[in-house]
């Protein structure tokens, strides 16, 4: 053979070196070897068994550290670790340990005053009809209609005027509950009241029915009008009532009721027949309330002061638990407040207050049934 023949088609192009050229691009080094996953059986092995297939599987060799392929950075599956752990943390604290509400203001302990007036002479009785049309409170309403609300309803400069009638509402709605209930009245309900107050004022009555004392903060018979139920009874069910709901605007956010009424009550002695006479007592209430905002939207309200003025009572004894008239035919004479001992530093009572009761208060002689 005189050398290499030169193809029909002609020459190779020098340029392109041919078919392998479109390879040379390609570096089959160690670690490409090591890592294929067919190996082609020698020429040896593949005589000495003609069964062999041409290749066989292998089981890659354990990677060297000049073989070993490249793995994701260490720092990256760090950052994507510290942020799973941050966000898991997160997401606990917040289902563990939520942001707790601000807490509401607490409200202002109501202040209370109660004074017995007491009588210079005989408690009339008779019959309760006779009472009342005998006594200035002849033309008195009966029951909750006596507790009316201003003929005009206005706004203010910061409330609207639905939102002013809805403090005289839940104002008048106390005044009724507080002083004309039954079950308030002789049968020691507590719960009516307490529904309709701020929850920042349920512990200062919680307390005052727990622990009554003449401390102008916890008396029951300032928050509502209580008899003992052992010893005084309603004579007839029908209260008469006279007095005031005036509203002004004390603030931006405040509107504050005045409640201010006279009860006049029909009393006879606990397990008396409706032959026994019944006697007046009179009992007037001045009664301050504020409300915010949020209370006219919840119906609550916070009493700020009461001042009770009842009679005929005596004096003498504490009033904080219940008031304890003075029946038909009773009288206090000599009556005195308990003494008060400005020396007694110790003592939660306050100084002991007691008024007269005139007899222009009081039914005028009628004869007895």
């Amino acid at each position: 053979m005189a050398g290499r023949e030169k193809p029909p088609e002609g020459p190779l192009d020098e340029g392109s070196g041919g078919g392998d050229d479109e390879y040379r691009s390609l570096v089959f080094d160690e670690s490409f070897v090591d890592a294929a996953r067919l190996q082609e059986y020698s020429a040896q092995e593949r005589l000495a068994d003609e069964e062999h297939a041409a290749v066989r599987s292998r089981t890659p060799a354990a990677p060297t550290d000049r073989a070993t392929p490249r793995s994701p950075s260490r720092q990256g599956l760090a950052l994507v670790l510290l942020i799973v752990v941050a966000f898991g943390t997160a997401v606990y604290l917040g289902v563990r340990n939520p942001l707790p509400e601000p807490a509401p203001a607490p409200a202002t302990a109501a202040r209370m005053s109660i004074v017995p007036l007491s009588p210079r002479g005989t408690v009339p009785g008779a019959a309760p009809q006779d009472l009342y049309d005998h006594s200035p409170a002849k033309d008195y309403r009966i029951g909750a209609d006596g507790v009316t609300l201003p003929s005009s309803i206005r706004r203010t400069d910061h409330f609207s005027a639905n939102q002013v009638l809805a403090a005289l509402t839940g104002a008048k709605e106390y005044v009724v509950t507080s002083s004309l209930d039954p079950a308030v009245l002789t049968s020691g309900a507590v719960r009516p009241v307490q529904t309709l107050l701020d929850p920042g004022q349920q512990g200062q009555f919680e307390l005052s029915i727990d622990r009554p004392r003449d401390d102008g903060h916890h008396a029951p018979a300032g928050w509502m009008v209580r008899f003992d139920p052992d010893s005084i009874a309603l004579a007839t069910p029908g209260v008469r009532v006279e007095g005031t709901l005036d509203v002004t605007e004390t603030g931006d956010n405040t509107l504050e009721v005045v409640a201010d009424h006279v009860f006049v009550y029909a009393l006879r002695p606990a397990g008396s027949d409706a032959r026994a006479d019944a006697s007046l007592f009179t009992v007037r209430r001045a009664v301050r309330f504020h409300f915010a905002r949020e209370d006219l939207t919840q119906q609550q309200l916070r009493v700020r002061s009461v001042a009770v003025q009842a009679g005929p009572m005596a004096c003498a004894g504490s009033h904080a638990a219940t008031l304890a008239p003075l029946l038909a035919g009773r009288n206090a004479p000599g009556d005195r407040p308990p003494a008060t001992d400005p020396y007694d530093r110790g003592s939660t009572s306050r100084a002991a207050v007691c008024g007269v009761l005139p007899p222009s208060a009081q039914p005028s002689p009628v004869g007895s049934r």
